[in-house]
């Protein structure tokens, strides 16, 4: 006869655990939903690696696991990287690398292989019927540690495609137990259940589509990276006299941002700069004159005064003027010859010899000088009244036209009181910073990436409003701008790949930095950190042409 009481009693256990196991199953899809929303956002594929392990591990009570991708080798064949390891018995163990090939005869390829899970008791005694063995000298017996139940699950995409492997290993009873002997495994170490498998499976799939996500977006982040070092190159072969310009200001304005994120005292003691924004620094380094594409080519590498043309003009018409000298010299002696014979004409022959040699003088003299005003220093005075002196001289060409030894045009460019570029090509090279700032934000950024094209625009501008292409003032400049300004003048004016002037001495530049700091232009925190750091050496050493 059954005992109604003990049927209450049994009853009431049942629900009991019932709504334990439903309070778990709860819990754990609370978890899980967690889990599946990190792994979807977490982009750095070693924190990704160690998010999976850290989750699966605590959603199973294991003690240790394993994390394997597949990958191709050399040969294009696939095979199973060992990417990734956690044991919380040896936590301090280093994670090997190794590669296995994708087949049924280890544990990781047996799954990947199949596309199921293994579950496994004990490694150390397994059926003599199945494919894969254990070898436990090969971990458990050099570092002491004994691995009993298993649980191997294939990381499976969306397109039925194995990504990767989770094992996991010894599922314990006792979250602080370690797991060293035989005598450990017994008492801590429990089998896998249909539980976990379901668990880790769900979450397998999620760590699957996580990592497709995440090499993916490394694609696309490699794809950018491949659209970058095109840039940099077109800007390079505009301006080849420039190049390695871009990557140099780069590495300097990078490696100042780092300087500050090292400081523990002073102005940046508080300052830091994460990887997405030093990501973000770099990008707008490279890009930073990337408009010069759509600058005139003429204007853009123009290294003297006078363009090619123009010089090539100057030119030819000074050797025509030293040709017609010369046949005006000549009909005049046959002139005078014909007139009063050659001993009557030779008092006159000499005075056209006399003359010829004055005048050829002359126009030599005022070559030279033409010459020396078109390389791009400062003009004084004195030379720009001797370019005023050769425009007023004419002479008659062949065609019996008269013309001048230097046009307006010619004598306009040459009399630029500094550097080559007369105003109006100066607002064209300085129209580069708006053509690099429109350029960029046709780019549809991240939201990481989102200041780009506001770090480029201000990199001429000065604090004190001095600057270009709006002349704005501290306030509106970021510390980004103000570190690439900094860096973008340095390697100006210390390039020694430049044709039309010598590289500046180092101690000269620094020099020149401090006193527009001194002046209110530059940030002379920047400006001290940058000579005080000597973080230039790295660049001046080394050749800084390749992205």
């Amino acid at each position: 006869m059954t005992d109604p009481a003990g049927a209450g009693l049994a009853t009431d256990m049942s629900l009991e655990q019932l709504t334990s196991e439903l309070e778990r199953s709860r819990k754990a899809l609370r978890e899980m939903s967690k889990v599946g929303m990190a792994l979807m956002g977490e982009r750095d594929p070693s924190t990704l690696f160690d998010l999976i392990l850290t989750q699966s591990r605590a959603l199973s009570n294991s003690d240790a696991g394993s994390l394997y991708l597949v990958e191709k080798d050399d040969e294009n064949a696939d095979v199973l990287h060992f990417i990734a390891s956690q044991n919380d018995t040896l936590p301090h163990l280093p994670s090997p690398t190794f590669r296995l090939p994708l087949n049924e005869m280890s544990l990781a390829g047996y799954a990947a292989t199949t596309g199921r899970p293994l579950v496994l008791e004990d490694v150390y005694e397994l059926p003599d019927d199945v494919p894969y063995s254990f070898n436990k000298a090969a971990f458990d017996e050099k570092f002491g540690y004994r691995a009993k139940s298993m649980l191997i699950v294939p990381m499976i995409d969306h397109r039925d495609t194995c990504v990767g492997v989770l094992q996991l290993i010894n599922r314990k009873s006792n979250v602080d137990a370690e797991i060293h002997t035989d005598e450990d495994s017994d008492r801590w170490v429990l089998p896998y259940t249909e539980r976990e498998v379901d668990i880790v499976t769900s979450l397998a799939g999620q760590a699957a589509m996580a990592i497709e996500n995440g090499r993916l977006y490394q694609d696309i982040e490699n794809l950018f990276a491949g659209f970058i070092k095109a840039a940099v190159t077109a800007i390079d072969r505009r301006d080849p006299t420039t190049s390695g310009h871009s990557v140099r200001v780069t590495e300097l304005t990078c490696d100042v941002a780092m300087l500050i994120n090292e400081q523990t005292e002073g102005p940046y003691a508080h300052t830091h700069f994460s990887d997405a924004e030093l990501k973000q620094l770099r990008y707008a380094g490279l890009l930073h004159d990337f408009g010069k594409v759509g600058v005139r080519e003429e204007v853009l590498v123009k290294q003297n005064k006078l363009s090619p043309v123009l010089g090539a003009l100057v030119l030819g018409r000074f050797a025509l003027i030293r040709i017609t000298l010369r046949l005006d010299a000549a009909s005049a002696r046959a002139d005078a010859v014909a007139g009063k014979g050659l001993v009557g004409a030779a008092e006159e022959i000499a005075l056209i010899d006399a003359q010829l040699e004055e005048d050829l003088a002359r126009v030599d003299r005022y070559w030279q000088a033409i010459q020396d005003a078109n390389v791009p220093r400062v003009l004084d005075e004195e030379a720009a009244g001797i370019l005023d002196e050769i425009a007023g001289h004419t002479f008659v060409n062949p065609d019996g036209e008269e013309q001048p030894y230097i046009t307006p045009l010619e004598l306009h460019f040459l009399k630029i009181k500094r550097g080559s570029l007369d105003e109006s090509e100066r607002e064209q090279i300085q129209a580069h910073v708006v053509h690099s700032y429109d350029f960029l934000l046709n780019i549809p950024w991240t939201d990481e990436l989102s200041r780009v094209a506001e770090i480029v625009r201000g990199h001429h501008e000065k604090l004190d409003g001095s600057g270009y292409p709006d002349g704005v003032t501290s306030e509106n400049l970021s510390l980004e701008t103000r570190i690439m300004t900094v860096c973008d003048i340095f390697d100006a004016l210390t390039a020694s790949d430049r044709p039309y002037k010598k590289a500046m001495p180092v101690d000269r530049a620094i020099s020149i930095l401090r006193m527009e700091a001194a002046d209110g232009m530059l940030d002379p925190d920047i400006v001290e950190l940058f000579a005080e750091s000597q973080v230039y050496r790295k660049v001046l050493d080394s050749d800084w042409r390749e992205f």
